[in-house]
């Protein structure tokens, strides 16, 4: 399978660079999951297309304003920090830019010294550990000198970090927000529950695969990184009784998904836990928990886009991305959403 089954033409403008004033008034593309047939709805539709018992599963991360601008201290120079792993209390896994500048033993001082770092290694692909001092609690700090990490592909100054947040996230350690739970509100998530739909938490802490493009011919040499889950076992409880009963088990976003995949027996069982996940979902791969999607509109030739031509076919998704086009969907993190349904 080659890189560019998976490429199509995306023109600049459609890259939503700023989020909607009210989260549920983007767009909704509904295509079946085995038919492919493309309807175009508003995504506080989603409630006509969730029913009684469904159970839909969510990402209950929260992103931390990861981004660090600093100085070398020896130089004054500026350098980029994005925190990535936490590897211990006060070391950190990071992305560095520009990263000849972060050699080991550089120092590196943020907010005026409140907070100061010292690179202690080079580790895979480049990424650097580096020890943190500072006095006070980190949460705080961080709060006040970090900044939210948006994707590359945003220009824009961001109003209020909060939109680049779930109205459910909770458990802090993501370095990119799982975006198509970005188009809920608490009022539409009360809704769905007074119908009858069950909600399950999951967490999973959205790390460096995000910023990661693919840069292999070969989709099957991409290596994935590993990124922290957690499923409790209420949440495992609830996911299983709904399967059991014959409902839908409704993934919100690919995070959501690569979660419950998994952790699944191969008998669709989801076990409770904690761990690390590389999964990697390309077409061929079998699913077996998640029976529909929703998720946001993904980059040419990303992992995202591989796992959801793997969930429907390469097709059925490359045909729907090309109306999402002349119909001028907004794309990627800030952008509309689909919901990849199974109907039979």
């Amino acid at each position: 399978m080659k890189l560019t089954d998976f490429y199509y033409e995306l023109p600049e403008e459609l890259i939503a660079q700023d989020p909607l004033e009210k989260r549920s008034d983007s767009r909704l593309m509904v295509v079946g999951r085995e038919d492919g047939e493309i309807k175009h709805r508003h995504f506080y539709d989603i409630l006509d297309y969730v029913n009684q018992g469904d159970c839909l599963v969510i990402n209950d991360t929260k992103v931390i304003p990861a981004r660090l601008m600093g100085v070398k201290e020896d130089t004054g120079a500026s350098i980029e920090v994005l925190l990535l792993k936490r590897k211990e209390e006060k070391i950190w896994e990071t992305l560095v830019k520009p990263g000849k500048k972060a050699r080991v033993g550089a120092r590196i001082s943020f907010g005026d010294g409140l907070l100061t770092g010292e690179v202690v290694d080079i580790v895979e692909e480049g990424n650097r550990l580096i020890r943190f001092e500072y006095e006070g609690i980190w949460e705080e700090l961080l709060d006040k000198l970090g900044q939210m990490p948006l994707p590359p592909y945003i220009t824009h100054q961001l109003k209020d970090r909060n939109r680049y947040q779930t109205v459910y996230a909770k458990h802090e350690g993501s370095a990119a927000a799982p975006t198509a739970g970005l188009h809920f509100t608490k009022e539409l998530l009360a809704q769905l529950e007074k119908k009858g739909v069950e909600i399950a938490h999951v967490t999973l802490h959205v790390g460096l695969g995000t910023f990661r493009p693919v840069k292999v011919d070969n989709i099957l040499e991409h290596h994935m990184h590993s990124e922290f889950y957690v499923v409790e076992e209420e949440e495992a409880a609830k996911i299983n009784a709904a399967k059991k009963r014959g409902n839908r088990i409704i993934s919100v976003g690919t995070t959501s998904t690569r979660t419950l995949e998994s952790v699944a027996d191969d008998n669709g069982v989801v076990k409770a836990g904690s761990g690390w996940t590389d999964i990697f979902i390309y077409p061929g791969y079998q699913f077996k928990v998640v029976d529909s999607l929703i998720t946001n509109f993904h980059l040419p030739e990303s992992t995202l886009l591989m796992l959801v031509s793997a969930f429907s076919t390469r097709e059925k998704m490359l045909h729907a991305y090309e109306v999402a086009v002349e119909e001028q969907y907004r794309f990627f993190s800030f952008g509309d959403a689909m919901f990849i349904q199974k109907t039979t």
